[in-house]
């Protein structure tokens, strides 16, 4: 069965919800089998609320740009139909999850939790036992990993969710399958691609050529064992060879 994550962020009038703070803006990317689709549900949302003037220099959104937008319940249908028995990909996820789960409670009729239709993935945890005691932030992140967000001057959700799309396919990168215990009828190869995905090599590809050393090498090799021998006792290496 193919997996589908959803990799998403949000932008909010404020830090709080508790203290009434709404979402005024949804950005999803879509990705099959760790690869990006290019599918993606984009919504700026009225909030019906002032915006902090903290929040408007994290991500610029106006009270004037939104005004004549939707109401979160003009969207919450065609949101939940884009999340739907998705993996969620989210940095920070309580933060999001928590902005989301006090819309929904607003809805008549209920429709009830954000996990009621989905699970959820906190990157920035991920982040934190990967790589502890460092910065874990988006932007730390994309220097880690060399990813590009030279186009990220102020925040914005759906190109937030683009570029932690390509953070988490990196760092959760490598080899996804050794193919042991595959058909034996499937002789070719898989390798992980730059971006993490499975790149398939074809089955009639020319066989790799197998180079061994010259008398010259062999002796190198041998006279390095010798003194490693004198230094240390047998080499590792002699007795690993006779198993």
């Amino acid at each position: 069965m193919d997996r589908r994550q959803v990799v998403l962020d949000t932008e909010t009038t404020g830090l709080e919800v508790n203290q009434g703070h709404r979402i005024i803006e949804i950005g999803c990317v879509e990705l099959i089998n760790r690869r990006i689709t290019g599918r993606h549900y984009h919504q700026y949302i009225q909030p019906e609320r002032d915006i902090d003037a903290g929040a408007l220099e994290v991500h610029g959104i106006t009270q004037e740009f939104l005004a004549g937008k939707p109401i979160f319940s003009e969207i919450a249908e065609e949101f939940l139909e884009f999340v739907r028995g998705a993996e969620l990909v989210i940095h920070n996820a309580p933060f999001d999850v928590g902005f989301i789960d006090a819309e929904l409670d607003r809805l008549e009729p209920r429709v009830g939790a954000l996990d009621s239709v989905c699970s959820v993935i906190d990157t920035l945890q991920m982040a934190r036992h990967k790589h502890p005691g460092q910065r874990n932030n988006l932007d730390a992140l994309c220097q880690r990993y060399e990813i590009d967000n030279t186009s990220r001057t102020l925040h914005g959700a759906l190109l937030d969710a683009e570029i932690l799309a390509e953070v988490y396919l990196a760092m959760t990168g490598g080899q996804a399958s050794l193919g042991l215990g595959a058909d034996s009828s499937d002789t070719s190869t898989e390798r992980s691609g730059p971006d993490g995905g499975i790149r398939r090599l074809p089955a009639d590809r020319a066989p790799l050529a197998v180079l061994r050393a010259n008398p010259e090498e062999t002796e190198r090799h041998e006279a390095k064992l010798r003194e490693l021998d004198r230094s240390a006792g047998e080499a590792l290496w002699r007795r690993s060879s006779r198993h």
